[in-house]
């Protein structure tokens, strides 16, 4: 039991050492997987995850944008709007981090979970183009709340929305980009939740 309860230790140190290294290269990624995490945990338990299967998407949410590690600096850091070129090159992200989890068989659920956390309920995200409930349920989850944090997060190119514009984007998206059961189990009680969490942020 002790060895188990030391591996699980070292698996989440390396989690840790993971996430600050993203963070040590982009300045925006400071504290937003921890954002992302927690409200992906709030809104998995809504929706009735639990163990494994909510310690697997919790992971997945810390480790959602890892693959920003193999972006160029000049790309990542940028002040203003990409051009299409610099956007495609982000887009590649989801890829590269599900190629840097996937090197562990331990890791590869949740590296599939990573790889499609930008596609959308339409159909028309990246990097493959999965529609409905053909993207795993924890990318689905991670989806929503990642967009959440940046609307609520100050960009170099914009200013933080004010969190009731935030919430009706994520509704006028609803069956677009997002999925829409997964949306109408966000109720009041979260979105106020998550509001006083982003005044204390």
């Amino acid at each position: 039991m002790k060895f188990f309860t030391l591996r699980q230790d070292i698996f989440h140190d390396i989690i840790e050492c993971l996430i600050a290294a993203l963070e040590a290269k982009d300045i925006y990624t400071k504290g937003h997987s921890i954002r992302v995490a927690d409200m992906t945990v709030d809104l998995a338990k809504k929706i009735g995850l639990r163990g494994k299967e909510l310690e697997k998407v919790h992971i997945a949410a810390h480790l959602h944008d890892i693959g920003k590690i193999g972006i160029s600096d000049q790309i990542l850091n940028k002040k203003g709007k990409l051009f299409p070129h610099e956007f495609e090159i982000i887009k590649m992200h989801p890829v590269i981090g599900y190629n840097i989890l996937s090197k562990s068989k331990r890791l590869r659920e949740i590296a599939q979970i990573v790889l499609y956390h930008h596609e959308r309920w339409d159909g028309r995200g990246y990097p493959d183009g999965l529609k409905e409930t053909r993207i795993p349920l924890g990318a689905r989850i991670i989806s929503i709340c990642d967009s959440i944090d940046a609307m609520a997060s100050n960009r170099a190119y914009r200013n933080s929305l004010p969190w009731e514009q935030i919430k009706n984007e994520i509704l006028n998206y609803k069956g677009l980009q997002f999925d829409p059961v997964i949306v109408d189990e966000i109720d009041t009680h979260l979105w106020n939740k998550w509001r006083k969490r982003y005044e204390i942020y």
